[in-house]
């Protein structure tokens, strides 16, 4: 269910941004450091890391970045060897958490990754955009004033050839007029009745008599009209993929607790896993209440 929800979304239009890979071979090398070739199968691998931390760094500099940031680690790493540091508790106790990571993102790459196929992504997308129903959206500007006469005395300024987005900064009350009254695109839904009857009726570039709603008088301009369904397919496919991936990921682990032996030590964590099992429970039971639509009393 949540897979599928979040397949709607993002082919409603949720935007999701994904990190471009580097062009590389894996075996060319970027850099040298003492001897330790930095290739460029070792820049994809700390892109995976740190690429979602660069979100500041301009998308141009970023390989730069990363390349920078791995001379970095194997300076320190050199050094961190020939003072024996690999000798101490803390190197070995990093070491065995590195290698389960390790272990577990190779693993997902060499076993998970290939269950996710195009044909599967396009399944996935063709089966949540059909449950789509296409809207139509507008995008309209407005001005917002107190009283009646205020809106009309605004619409013989705009017929007297005063500019829509100059006068909406100058009189609306409404926060959109640092935007000359611009309040992006809309469905119907998203509106007042009144401001939603109004826009629909309209046609592109037309200026509609003041319009009343519980928020004072508006005077509207239709900037465009749409309809809006599912988004294309190539370009939500990426987004697509990683929702799959990670339920993918989720099914493997179901999978692995059922055979798995996982015993609980910790005192403290016990009470803590009781306490949110019972919050499940509760959880549930309302659900379910919910579901039947408070039937659970029909023996009154």
């Amino acid at each position: 269910m949540k897979t599928a929800l979040l397949i709607t979304g993002i082919i409603g239009g949720l935007a999701l941004g994904a990190p471009g890979a580097f062009a590389q071979e894996d075996t060319k090398a970027a850099v040298r450091v003492n001897g330790h070739t930095i290739t460029a199968a070792e820049v994809k691998l700390a892109a995976d890391d740190i690429l979602p931390h660069l979100t500041d760094v301009p998308p141009k500099l970023r390989y730069a970045f990363i390349v920078e940031y791995l001379v970095e680690r194997h300076l320190l790493a050199q050094v961190a060897v020939t003072e024996g540091v690999t000798d101490t508790k803390e190197y070995k106790d990093r070491l065995a958490f590195y290698q389960a990571k390790a272990l577990r993102d190779a693993y997902f790459s060499a076993k998970i990754k290939p269950l996710i196929s195009d044909a599967e992504i396009r399944k996935a997308y063709d089966a949540q955009a059909a449950k789509i129903t296409p809207e139509k959206r507008a995008r309209a500007r407005h001005i917002l004033v107190g009283t009646e006469k205020e809106a009309k005395d605004v619409v013989a300024k705009l017929d007297a050839g005063e500019k829509f987005e100059e006068l909406a900064k100058k009189v609306s009350i409404d926060g959109s007029k640092e935007f000359g009254g611009d309040l992006g695109y809309f469905s119907a839904g998203e509106m007042v009745p009144e401001f939603s009857k109004a826009v629909f009726a309209m046609t592109n570039g037309e200026v509609s008599a003041p319009v009343k709603t519980d928020f004072g008088w508006h005077v509207i301009r239709l900037e465009d009209m749409k309809e809006q369904g599912a988004q294309p397919f190539e370009e939500v496919k990426p987004a697509i993929r990683q929702v799959l991936l990670r339920q993918a990921v989720q099914d493997k682990i179901v999978e692995l607790r059922k055979t798995g032996d996982i015993e609980i030590i910790d005192p403290d964590l016990i009470k803590l896993q009781e306490e949110t099992e019972k919050q499940r429970q509760k959880m549930l039971e309302q659900q379910e209440q919910d579901s039947t639509g408070g039937k659970s009393d029909k023996q009154n």
